[in-house]
């Protein structure tokens, strides 16, 4: 194969063809097993009022005009999360959906500014139901590649071992020696100075006008995530309150939140919430993350009154968005999120 010749030569779609094929197995098998769990699927519109707000998604931005000829702004989803919400409110209790989502900003090995998203809810049901799901996919995943592992370079990981679960505290204390909480008051409100001296303390660099958030992410991903999910799958649980935007928090911590992510082989391939239905403090966090976005970026989101309002309705529920290319690319041992599309974005 001529990696230079374009995805739809003949000679190179004959070689793209078998990891293709196997990403429509596992598609299959998925669908399957979310029949059997009683899962009805959804199919929710990409266009939307707002693509999400929290500060450092970008969305894709369009016009949408009228029969009078009159425009009106509106994005491309980065999440169906929004849609998939309104429908519990309307009386759904499990549904999932396999969703193209857009993401500006976002180009690499493992991210394409479209992508699909598995993304499913369970109204009345905790969070670490969702730990579980993930682990059957994963699995599915495994044996309908034939691989039996997954593999992301020279990283394996089994996914038929028992998961590592572990908090976000405790893979800063052990992975980067950083003492997290200590930076975290009892209100879930954080205090910049105390992590920034933390990251001095172990050599970590950061800019005078660095964010909590911002040195947050510094240590996750150069310190934390390259070691999750190496031999067996990672659960990065409890993430803290004001890293989870759309979570609750948890009732006797207020300082953390009902937030997990899921790693193999040093990639994150899942992102799960008890989900927040207070509709007041959903509408106070956007708005701070709207203004953090202004600050660093100089633009901001409208707020969907609509999902406001369905949340005053919305009943308790847990739900994860997981990112179906990277399963894909891991059980198929593919580089790059690109091999594993059927037409990969120009």
């Amino acid at each position: 194969m001529n990696p230079s010749s374009p995805w739809w030569s003949p000679s190179r779609h004959a070689d793209r063809r078998p990891i293709l094929t196997t990403r429509n197995r596992i598609k299959a098998a998925m669908r399957g097993w979310l029949a059997g769990e009683g899962f009805t699927e959804v199919d929710p519109a990409a266009l939307a009022i707002s693509p999400g707000n929290e500060a450092h998604l970008h969305g894709f931005a369009t016009e949408a005009i009228g029969n009078d000829g009159e425009g009106r702004r509106m994005y491309l989803h980065t999440s169906p999360e929004f849609a998939m919400k309104k429908l519990l409110a309307a009386g759904e209790s499990r549904i999932y959906a396999f969703s193209h989502v857009w993401r500006n900003r976002e180009r690499g090995a493992l991210h394409s500014p479209e992508f699909t998203m598995l993304e499913w809810y369970r109204v009345g049901e905790g969070y670490e139901v969702l730990m579980a799901d993930t682990m059957a996919f994963l699995r599915l995943a495994a044996r309908d590649a034939g691989a039996g592992v997954l593999r992301f370079r020279d990283r394996v990981c089994n996914p038929f071992l028992e998961p590592e679960r572990v908090s976000v505290a405790e893979a800063f204390r052990v992975h980067a020696g950083v003492d997290l909480m200590a930076s975290i008051r009892a209100d879930g409100s954080t205090d910049a100075a105390v992590l920034g001296a933390e990251l001095d303390r172990i050599g970590v660099r950061r800019a005078g006008d660095d964010t909590w958030s911002d040195m947050l992410s510094r240590v996750l991903s150069e310190k934390v995530e390259p070691k999750l999910g190496m031999g067996r799958v990672t659960i990065l649980d409890r993430y803290p309150s004001a890293e989870a935007a759309l979570a609750r928090k948890v009732p006797e911590d207020a300082r953390v939140a009902e937030r997990f992510e899921v790693y193999a082989c040093g990639v994150e391939l899942a992102n799960g919430f008890g989900e927040l239905t207070d509709a007041g403090e959903q509408r106070r966090r956007f708005e701070a993350e709207m203004t953090e976005k202004v600050r660093v970026y100089g633009e901001s989101y409208p707020l969907d009154e609509d999902f406001l309002a369905a949340l005053e309705i919305m009943p308790p529920a847990a739900g994860i968005a997981m990112g179906f290319d990277r399963v894909v690319m891991l059980a198929t041992g593919a580089p790059r999120i690109e091999d594993v599309m059927w037409t990969p974005v120009p």
